[in-house]
């Protein structure tokens, strides 16, 4: 089973009579809204939460993946907390969503928000499959961090399911490209670029003989269509008050009503020039009635429009690929409908064609249960020769003296991977070595991300310098990341795997 987790939307897809089969839910819909409703009588997922929204904003969570794996003084959070109608507290310098439920106030880590939405796709793919679901492939955003990829794979832990492998959404996305449109066995250069609503996603590839090499990835966890959304409700909020008089930016239910008129909009203007919204009262018994070009929109976003355009350079700036050797540039994600976008692109490629063949929105779950597949050994002749080549995300490394950062695994290092290096003590005598290992691309560790320390003792006594400690960096298919010490001396060793931010005792307490 593959499951494309999306920050607005979510799909589940299984393989079966070899191909991929997307799965409709309870309602009779391949995609699911990624939200979560808290009410006085149960928890609402999908449809029926983001459906009560109007009545019931403070909780109603959704935007997760702007949540999970981050601290709560996260620049990104703190920025988002004004889009939010539900609250958001500190606890261990973690974020947690605070909602009153059966009418007492309770706190969920993002980690138990995400389950939930989790054991929906999972009884999703249970329900149609007439078995029970326990192995799966997620997508996540390709500037996830180590942080952010571990929260996920707890979320699957408290769901009760196993997350066997955790791939990027436009890595997965380049599967069903190549499965269904490359028919040569020749080299060939991909481009895929995956702006859905919260996420923007870029991954460059050589794929040949049906293996996929990961050349470059890059992203940006805020920039989607939800921001496009935000722009366009900022907008009328003033227009409203010019017109009325009235400030209806501390009115949640106003606001709600106010963005999906906005996100409908938005989509209308991807195939006309103008769009009408209209909304009976909205606020004090006030009827809003107003519209929106296309050449205004893409006004409002035009700077959130360019950082799209950097992500792109970054990628042929990584791997030293000329953007004129590029094949195909694969267009993926709801948001890349939208024409000023598709102009930009084309244009940066001297205007070349740019490829729309494959769904929009179901390539990454159909490359993600292709994966699942794969791993889980139920495929046949079409699969037989599929090989994924993926890479890091981050470059990962240790502190050194000054607080300087030591890089030991490059991003972009295909993966599984393992690189070593001997370092050695500062001081005379010094007894033992903390080893701080981050992540990131700053060459100061404070600008980096810290994922966790550990300690070698025992060191013998010697002058500075003298002492060889390999450390070594392992790191798996998954991501997931062991960090090694050794004294060659005596053989003396430690090590640290880099785990999730909740302990198990609280995965535990979190189970459903």
């Amino acid at each position: 089973v593959g499951i494309d987790l999306g920050n607005a939307y979510s799909r589940v897809g299984v393989w079966i009579n070899d191909d991929v089969e997307i799965i409709v839910n309870k309602w009779g819909n391949r995609t699911t809204p990624s939200y979560v409703a808290f009410t006085d009588t149960g928890i609402l997922i999908g449809e029926l939460a983001k459906n009560q929204i109007y009545r019931n904003p403070y909780n109603t969570v959704f935007d997760i993946y702007r949540l999970i794996g981050r601290n709560y003084n996260d620049s990104n959070i703190q920025l988002n907390l004004k889009h939010w109608p539900f609250r958001v507290i500190e606890k261990n310098e973690k974020p947690y969503v605070c909602i009153k439920y059966k009418g007492e106030e309770k706190d969920f880590a993002p980690e138990e928000i995400l389950s939930m939405i989790l054991v929906e796709m999972k009884e999703t793919a249970e329900t149609f499959l007439s078995t029970q679901v326990k192995n799966i492939v997620i997508t996540v955003p390709s500037c996830f961090n180590h942080s952010q990829r571990q929260a996920v794979k707890v979320a699957g832990l408290i769901a009760g399911l196993n997350v066997i492998r955790i791939i990027v959404g436009s890595t997965a996305a380049s599967i069903a490209y190549g499965l269904n449109k490359i028919t040569t066995r020749e080299k060939c250069i991909v481009l895929i670029i995956d702006l859905g609503g919260g996420t923007c996603n870029v991954s460059l590839l050589d794929i040949r003989n049906e293996i996929y090499e990961v050349m470059a990835v890059s992203g940006n966890n805020h920039l989607g269509g939800k921001d496009f959304d935000n722009r366009l409700v900022n907008h009328f909020v003033q227009e409203f008050k010019s017109k009325f008089k009235k400030d209806l930016s501390s009115n949640e239910r106003a606001l709600c009503h106010l963005r999906e008129h906005c996100e409908r909009a938005k989509c209308i203007l991807s195939t006309s020039t103008h769009a009408f919204i209209e909304i009976a009262y909205l606020f004090e018994d006030i009827d809003f009635y107003t519209s929106l070009t296309r050449t205004k929109f893409e006004e409002l976003n035009q700077d959130l429009f360019q950082p799209i355009m950097k992500l792109i350079e970054k990628v042929f700036q990584d791997s030293e690929i000329n953007k004129n050797h590029v094949g195909e540039v694969v267009l993926v994600g709801g948001s890349t409908r939208i024409p000023k976008i598709q102009r930009m692109i084309s244009e940066f490629f001297n205007y070349k064609e740019l490829n729309k063949s494959i769904n929009l929105d179901e390539a990454a779950v159909y490359g993600a249960t292709v994966q699942a597949a794969i791993l889980s050994g139920k495929f046949s002749g079409k699969l037989r020769d599929f090989l994924l080549l993926d890479a890091t995300a981050l470059s990962l490394g240790i502190e050194t003296l000054g607080g300087t950062f030591m890089p030991f695994v490059k991003r972009n290092t295909i993966i599984p991977a393992k690189k070593s290096e001997i370092i050695s003590t500062n001081f005379d005598d010094q007894p033992n070595i903390l080893i701080r290992v981050y992540e990131g691309e700053r060459t100061q560790t404070r600008d980096n991300n810290f994922l966790g320390k550990f300690e070698l003792s025992g060191i013998h006594p010697a002058p500075k310098d003298v002492p060889q400690i390999e450390v070594a960096f392992t790191i798996d298919a998954n991501g997931i990341l062991i960090v090694s010490a050794v004294d060659k001396s005596t053989d003396r060793s430690s090590e640290i795997t880099i785990e999730g931010r909740l302990s198990k005792e609280e995965i535990e307490h979190m189970g459903l």
